[in-house]
């Protein structure tokens, strides 16, 4: 009767963990405009590719978006899909460019456990390049939000 008993203490036990390793299986988004990676690495320059591709992170200050005070559109330095309006743009001071919005639908997010935690992460709708992420701790007075941007991830367009 212990062997019986302990047989099925035991299936139970591994049909659970399959039941549960099944849910944890991440669904593969699709969007509009796919590459493969060598196609990638022929279009982007080395540190678009870390960014957008591998989601990585440009050094803090490296980009000249950060002191871009132009108006104008700044669009995926891959895919060229229109992300924020420099209208959206503050100094944060954390070495990044940073937009209280984006334009509705062109950034979708997701949740990024990279270094430990979850964090917002932020990604170009249409081709899936890595941005940044958001935090919650931008301008009271609009959004609240702070998406800190790769200025790597980014392309500008001067509005004429």
């Amino acid at each position: 009767m212990r062997k019986f008993t302990s047989i099925i203490v035991l299936s139970f036990l591994i049909s659970c963990s399959g039941i549960a390793q099944k849910s944890e299986k991440k669904i593969e988004k699709k969007y509009t405009i796919e590459k493969t990676a060598s196609e990638w690495k022929k279009q982007l320059n080395n540190l678009q590719y870390y960014v957008l591709r591998e989601a990585g992170t440009e050094r803090p200050f490296t980009s000249p978006f950060n002191e871009n005070k132009e108006n104008g559109i700044y669009v995926c330095a891959a895919c060229e899909t229109p992300l924020y309006n420099s209208a959206y743009k503050f100094d944060s001071g954390t070495g990044w460019p940073s937009f209280d919005r984006a334009i509705i639908n062109n950034v979708e997010l997701d949740v990024d456990y990279k270094i430990g935690y979850a964090r917002t992460e932020l990604k170009c709708a249409t081709c899936g390049g890595h941005l940044g992420h958001s935090f919650n701790d931008g301008p009271s007075n609009t959004t609240g939000e702070r998406h800190c941007i790769n200025g790597a991830a980014l392309k500008f367009n001067k509005k004429i």
